[in-house]
């Protein structure tokens, strides 16, 4: 297996993030190696390319960026582990790469909820994972990019400890009253760090790499 290197960010302002991983992945060549960057956002809603700003129903004080990744609104804020990667799928998968990637992202995040004691699922044509329990709240957000190359960047957000409450200022996802939910709601324990730390290794079995520590 191939080695990913694995960055720790911090906490850094999305458009940081967002500006760099855009520079990153223009300039990367079939040679470059994937990575994967975790990191903690302020407070931010981010639209997707083919989101309706309508779906940002009060902003407030909370910034607005439009992004080029696929989804609607989104919130990132504190307490939520974002995990980005940036990956070549054509390098990495033979057929149907773009779906094979988002089974095995939703897949890892199934599996570290389970290791919670979270039952978790999927809901056909909405990228993401959802909490049957709470029903059918969404715990972890989905959103890529994917260019000419076929490399991609964006990733995953999974809500650990999170204030919830920026979520009714919009329709998450482009959906009118999508209850949202977080591992501490459901009754686990956990920091962002951990949590970032078991989506890494879990992801690393569903897609297939050993991990290489990087400098932030």
């Amino acid at each position: 297996m191939d080695a990913v290197t694995v960055r720790q960010l911090g906490r850094l302002p999305y458009q940081t993030v967002y500006d760099r991983m855009r520079g990153f992945t223009r300039v990367r060549t079939v040679q470059t190696p994937d990575e994967i960057w975790l990191v903690e956002h302020p407070p931010v809603f981010t639209l997707g390319k083919g989101g309706d700003p309508a779906n940002i129903l009060d902003a407030g004080q909370v910034p607005e960026v439009r992004t080029d990744r696929g989804g609607d609104v989104t919130y990132h804020g504190p307490g939520q582990a974002v995990v980005y990667l940036l990956m070549d799928l054509r390098r990495r998968f033979n057929r149907l790469w773009v779906q094979a990637f988002v089974a095995g992202l939703e897949a890892a995040v199934l599996q570290v909820l389970a290791q919670h004691q979270i039952q978790g699922e999927r809901h056909p044509g909405a990228p993401g994972i959802y909490v049957p329990a709470r029903q059918g709240a969404k715990i972890a957000a989905l959103g890529l990019k994917v260019d000419r190359k076929g490399c991609a960047y964006h990733g995953l957000a999974l809500n650990v400890a999170m204030d919830l409450a920026p979520f009714s200022q919009i329709n998450p996802c482009g959906y009118p009253g999508l209850a949202v939910t977080d591992m501490r709601t459901e009754g686990a324990d956990c920091s962002v760090h951990d949590i970032q730390s078991e989506l890494v290794q879990a992801l690393a079995r569903q897609i297939g790499f050993t991990v290489r520590e990087g400098r932030s």
